[in-house]
């Protein structure tokens, strides 16, 4: 019981001190992590390198914290596009009479069976070399329809409530409704949804960068470090792998653990409810 009650906290500190080394990451980096030190490839962790460099003679040491505000920033930008088509489906669906519900629930339902890797591989593929927006906007497309059908269920138990329909006849518009009455109330039940979609989008840009289908190796990322993970087995430089891999093995195991925190806690308020 007082680890289950821990954790969380522990993986906020950890969260707290990623995020907040890579915000400020130029106080942190000991050099350029985008200068290429042709003379100093491939060095293991040492005084100089603290976390040694890459192939290329990056040290990775800058490029975790660099390199970390990119992929931050694309599983944040991916949430929140998800979280907002989510959000917006999900209550059209809520709020539709039943023959439309059940005909967006079967595009829904459609839009599952697709496997979310070969998509964003689809769709990166038409929209030609990846930066942070477009993968974040391929990525965030993927992610919503999990959220969307929970939000289709809070909303069709919150469209009989008194407090909208007392919203309806004193002519409030459907935007108003949705700012004020349906997301409050909901926000709750999909909190924990949100998180893991950040760390599903991480994850996911690590997936493509290995592929080769993700940032080029001159944007740094978490991801596009770890590419190089086939060239550093041959070579033997566990560093290259090692060190990346723990930092977003790390941050996807904290927010892991607050998303399923916030879960336990949702599911408490609605027994008591």
């Amino acid at each position: 019981m007082v680890k289950d009650k821990l954790f969380p906290w522990v993986s906020v500190v950890v969260l707290s001190v990623i995020l907040l080394g890579c915000m400020f990451a130029e106080v942190l980096m000991t050099t350029d992590p985008t200068f290429l030190n042709l003379q100093c490839c491939d060095l293991p962790p040492c005084r100089e390198f603290l976390f040694g460099t890459d192939p290329l003679g990056r040290d990775i040491f800058s490029g975790i914290w660099y390199g970390g505000r990119i992929s931050v920033t694309i599983g944040f930008l991916a949430a929140a596009i998800s979280t907002f088509i989510a959000i917006l489906y999900g209550t059209l669906c809520g709020l539709a009479p039943g023959w439309l519900d059940r005909g967006m629930m079967r595009f829904l339902e459609v839009f599952l069976s697709i496997p979310s890797l070969l998509l964003v591989l689809f769709l990166q593929a038409i929209l030609g070399k990846a930066n942070v927006l477009s993968l974040s906007f391929v990525i965030g497309i993927t992610l919503w329809p999990a959220i969307a059908r929970v939000v289709r269920t809070e909303v069709r138990q919150l469209r009989s409530g008194e407090c909208i329909l007392a919203a309806k006849a004193m002519g409030c518009g459907w935007g108003h409704i949705l700012r004020w009455y349906l997301v409050p109330n909901f926000l709750s039940s999909i909190c924990f949804m949100v998180v893991m979609n950040v760390g599903s989008a991480i994850a996911m840009e690590s997936t493509l960068s290995f592929l080769g289908m993700g940032l080029p190796l001159e944007v740094i990322s978490w991801g596009s470090m770890l590419s190089l993970a086939q060239k550093a087995l041959l070579t033997g430089s566990w560093w290259i792998i090692l060190i990346p891999g723990a930092f977003l093995i790390g941050l996807l195991m904290c927010l892991t653990s607050i998303g399923n925190a916030l879960r336990r806690a949702a599911d408490r308020r609605e027994r008591k409810i």
